[in-house]
């Protein structure tokens, strides 16, 4: 895996990311009330209450629980803020912080939020569909932001980005190629590892990144910025 450091593609419409630090700060906060400092027990009800169960989409009679605070559809929006640790949460920030603002300038300030929101809806709904009697809840912002990555593949492919990955030092590689070997990692990571000891939802991070693919390109010619401008 790497780690991104810094992107060269400047904001051309917006004056600040205001939508990008706004879900920052709102992820954040929402850890620091969940999972921070409670216990475990009460982090695990959390996820199980506000995360995505596609065993309790597909059936009712899968809920482990009677009491559920909120329908199952409003899980598709509330599982995209919880993390399960520290690492978690900012491993996932660390890319939102890189790679959104510039997918913000091209859509807008409120266009980029309903983006991201369809893109983990789209997260959720792949895990769902792949997952249907799964019982374990999926949680986290990696869908909505494997959206966001998607978008900055179309819109940004030839900026230049600089990571860590398997040398001691950074280095400055194009988008295109950085985002596309996260999304080869992705699936290779999908197909080495054990479906039944799996704790991270591949899947989700595949769908999400193939439904800000598609609502880019379809949308392409009428964002704020041009693909190729």
């Amino acid at each position: 895996m790497f780690i991104p450091l810094h992107d060269d593609a400047p904001l051309r419409v917006i004056r600040f990311q205001m939508m990008t630090f706004a879900l920052i700060a709102l992820n954040v906060a929402v850890f620091l009330i969940t999972g921070a400092f409670p216990g475990e027990a009460f982090l695990a009800s959390v996820a199980q209450g506000f995360g995505v169960v596609p065993a309790e989409f597909v059936s009712a009679a899968a809920r482990a629980h009677d009491i559920n605070p909120v329908p199952e559809p409003v899980t598709l929006i509330t599982y995209m803020f919880l993390h399960g640790g520290w690492m978690h949460l900012v491993s996932n920030l660390l890319f939102l912080w890189i790679f959104a603002d510039n997918v913000e300038d091209a859509y807008g300030h409120l266009g980029f939020l309903l983006f991201y929101l369809l893109c983990g809806v789209g997260a959720g709904v792949t895990h769902i569909v792949v997952n249907p009697t799964s019982p374990v809840p999926l949680v986290g912002a990696s869908g909505a932001i494997s959206g966001v990555l998607a978008a900055y593949f179309v819109l940004y492919p030839r900026a230049r980005v600089w990571v860590l990955a398997f040398f001691p030092l950074p280095i400055r590689i194009s988008a295109a190629w950085v985002l596309g070997i996260w999304f080869a990692i992705q699936i290779l990571s999908l197909f080495a590892s054990d479906p039944e000891s799996q704790s991270i939802g591949w899947w989700a991070h595949i769908g999400g990144f193939l439904t800000g693919l598609v609502l880019t390109w379809l949308l392409k010619n009428r964002l704020l910025i041009r693909v190729g401008d």
